[in-house]
């Protein structure tokens, strides 16, 4: 039930006929947790505030720095030195007192992913490394969670929907995250942020991006991402989309699945 004051303050969404007050409730009523709490996750869990959903989780161990702030807008200059999902906490409790926040100040591992998956309705990936996406999305196909997932290079990025657990139209299980990568890049080939630089709003575009999909995944509208890789070339500007199918012989959902737990994740991460 929304009250006066919610009424009010997604007035804006709620005339919308694709939303309206049924999808308001539901955004209120659903738990969306975010892996980073930094470019993408940022502004991410902003729009999720914005539009109020009901629950926010943020899991993130690191420290807001100085080089943060060019790109991470959740965080402010005062905040250097605070855990980030405190950070985000506090910006998020102003931006909007309605919604619930848990901080989990931690790094996502295979001791804790599944505990922390099972309690939210919606998985957001940004975090900043294969391992970890490796990480996030087995545990959402164990988990039987949708996942979100996003990457960010220098002046491009990407952006897809998981729902590996649930099949299609067909009666066939829908593509899992290994079926578009099925292995991670070699080692060294893929520079990290602090070497090679990322487009600050780039950030923003895609991490706002990730927070519209959420939106569409909980309200249910539109076509989703679902077997599609949407891609951004901030260099010209220009936005494809990539199809995709599962790959029979991927292990998680294929012919003969290997992976039925994170035992494999021998170090966590």
């Amino acid at each position: 039930m929304l009250s006066a004051e919610e009424l009010e303050r997604y007035a804006r969404h709620i005339v919308l006929r694709e939303v309206g007050g049924p999808g308001q409730a539901a955004l209120k009523e659903a738990a969306v947790l975010v892996i980073g709490a930094g470019g993408l996750g940022a502004p991410a869990l902003m729009y999720l505030a914005a539009a109020g959903v009901g629950t926010l989780g943020a899991v993130d161990d690191d420290m807001v720095s100085l080089s943060n702030l060019q790109r991470q807008i959740i965080h402010s200059t005062p905040d250097i030195g605070r855990q980030k999902v405190d950070s985000a906490a506090g910006q998020i409790y102003a931006l909007n007192p309605h919604v619930r926040f848990a901080a989990h100040a931690s790094r996502l591992t295979a001791g804790n992913a599944m505990e922390l998956i099972g309690s939210y309705d919606l998985v957001l990936d940004g975090s900043d490394n294969f391992e970890t996406r490796y990480l996030v999305s087995d545990a959402c196909f164990l988990a039987g969670k949708p996942l979100i997932t996003a990457a960010l290079g220098m002046f491009d990025g990407s952006l897809t929907t998981i729902r590996a657990h649930e099949t299609n139209a067909e009666g066939e299980f829908n593509p899992t995250y290994r079926c578009l990568f099925p292995e991670p890049p070699p080692a060294g080939t893929v520079p990290a942020c602090a070497e090679a630089g990322v487009l600050g709003a780039l950030a923003g575009v895609l991490g706002s991006m990730m927070a519209l999909e959420a939106i569409r995944e909980i309200v249910g509208f539109g076509e989703g991402l679902v077997g599609r890789l949407l891609m951004i070339d901030a260099r010209a500007m220009r936005f494809e989309t990539l199809r995709y199918k599962r790959d029979p012989s991927n292990p998680l959902n294929g012919d003969k699945p290997a992976i039925t737990d994170l035992s494999g994740y021998l170090n966590e991460i």
